[in-house]
């Protein structure tokens, strides 16, 4: 086993390839239940035959917990844009494309996105008045089946040297609107501090897909409220905009 080349370094994870195998080496302290239902996660969205790396192991290394799969030779669209800035129109109209098949796929043994909503607002350290008027937006929400990444965004897809796509990091899979979907990928571009990007995405998503923009801003609230964080005053405070609740600063 070779953990010499580092391919991401991210907050709770580390990714390293081993010859033709991607080993992503969670944090000591990362929920055993959450890396489990990543893996369940990734390994229900094979059945739907999309483009993704297969699980071949979930083990554990040096005492922390591992999800061995299939090394994708290529680079991320987020690398892709960085080397040609010109090309970024076309590289989020590709996103926008790999999403739109996604969504098109059905898996009815994934969690429904209200009900992992629920959960994911119900953590947060919100006023209770703030949480009950999303619990209550969340409720008149379309309750769809589309297939949701959640978490959909240049560095989540990798281009293989053929071309294909592959899209990676399925932690946050769920069944629900397309809409719900198209608002978790616009708030990543504002995460990285990307707003012309998120708005070029989610005017491309809404041409694309026939999907009306307001139904997608009626997500983001809701959306925003599911990914507030504590310890990032920065990333909080661009979610509570969208909340639109001063009082969860």
């Amino acid at each position: 086993m070779n953990l010499d080349k580092i391919i991401a370094v991210r907050n709770n994870k580390t990714v390293f390839r081993d010859g033709e195998r991607c080993l992503k080496i969670f944090c000591e302290d990362y929920s055993k239940s959450d890396v489990l239902n990543e893996a369940l996660n990734q390994a229900l969205v094979e059945k739907t035959g999309l483009n993704i790396p297969k699980i071949t192991e979930v083990t554990t290394i040096n005492g922390k917990w591992a999800i061995v799969s299939e090394y994708i030779k290529g680079k991320t669209l987020e690398r892709l844009i960085c080397e040609n800035p010109k090309k970024k129109d076309e590289y989020i109209e590709n996103l926008v494309d790999i999403q739109m098949e996604i969504n098109s796929k059905d898996c009815p043994e994934l969690i429904r996105l209200t009900d992992k909503m629920i959960r994911s607002i119900g953590r947060t350290d919100l006023p209770t008045t703030v949480r009950y008027d999303l619990f209550t937006r969340l409720e008149s929400m379309p309750g769809h089946n589309k297939v949701c990444h959640g978490d959909l965004n240049p560095s989540n897809v990798i281009i293989s040297d053929d071309g294909t796509p592959f899209v990676i990091d399925w932690p946050h899979a769920s069944q629900g609107d397309a809409a719900a979907d198209a608002a978790f990928t616009y708030l990543c571009f504002g995460l990285d501090g990307d707003i012309s990007g998120a708005d070029k995405y989610l005017g491309l998503f809404c041409k694309k897909t026939g999907i009306e923009l307001q139904n997608v801003q009626k997500w983001l609230p809701i959306a925003a409220a599911s990914r507030i964080v504590r310890g990032n005053a920065k990333k909080r405070e661009f979610l509570c905009h969208w909340i639109n609740a001063s009082e969860c600063k």
